[in-house]
């Protein structure tokens, strides 16, 4: 590292070789901060590869609650996936003109829409999740097959877990 940089030496921003990692020393320190700057990181990657679909990760996740649990009303599928109204309503209209999800009024409520997936949205849920194997084993390369599964059952138990879901939706409604 050079007196004047913060950039290792031989490493560069932009135009030169990568720098080695996504997070300074002092930060990948914390398991919290490479969780994050790991996730915004495949979060780009992925919404970029999406275009190949003409979609993006939110459309992905629509389709993918739409098929377990299933259909749900406009309003609680935003509530569970935690997108806010506006998004979710522009997020269905987008699915809905690619004829990927219907939206029909509720028999109880007429006020209120339920989402189902369709059939068309079903084969690109397909296609998209054979997209995703192969997104996974290539962009957690650096990790041996037995590490993402481990690493997976970590992360699928934080997203279930009480503790940082209960500090999502608190941080959200603040």
């Amino acid at each position: 590292m050079s007196a004047t940089s913060a950039i290792p030496d031989g490493a560069g921003l932009g135009g030169g070789e990568p720098c080695p990692s996504l997070v300074p020393d002092h930060l990948a320190a914390h398991t919290s901060c490479l969780a994050l700057k790991i996730g915004q990181a495949i979060f780009r990657v992925m919404e970029s590869q999406f275009a190949q679909f003409g979609l993006k990760i939110r459309h992905y996740s629509v389709l993918g609650t739409l098929v377990q649990p299933g259909p749900m009303s406009q309003q609680d599928l935003g509530t569970y996936l935690r997108i806010d109204p506006a998004t979710m309503v522009t997020t269905i209209d987008d699915l809905e003109g690619m004829g990927l999800v219907a939206r029909t009024r509720e028999l109880r409520d007429r006020r209120r829409y339920v989402v189902s997936i369709t059939p068309a949205g079903d084969d690109m849920l397909d296609r998209i999740d054979r997209f995703m194997d192969g997104f996974d084993a290539a962009h957690l390369a650096d990790v041996t097959a037995a590490q993402r599964v481990q690493l997976h059952r970590l992360l699928n138990k934080l997203s279930v877990g009480s503790t940082l879901v209960s500090a999502f939706d608190v941080a959200r409604s603040s």
